[in-house]
């Protein structure tokens, strides 16, 4: 009984899990997008763009740490 909703609870977790990385990476590709169209970014708008980046690499780990321990 309590294995089936672990199991359960574990899937949908991995799977906003998931989706957040995959809003990361959105997120993150348009501001580069927006930077390399313009002319003189400002330092703020370059320090959004490396918190976006480092956030999507940081939830990328995550994902790949999760998947080595499931696969255990």
């Amino acid at each position: 009984m309590f294995g089936r909703r672990k199991g359960l609870l574990r899937k949908e977790m991995t799977e906003q899990l998931l989706d957040l990385l995959e809003r990361c990476k959105t997120e993150w590709m348009t501001k580069k997008r927006v930077i390399d169209a313009s002319i003189d970014p400002s330092d703020e708008v370059l320090h959004q763009l490396k918190l976006a980046e480092a956030r999507y690499f940081y939830l990328l780990k995550e994902v790949r740490e999760l998947k080595q321990f499931m696969s255990r």
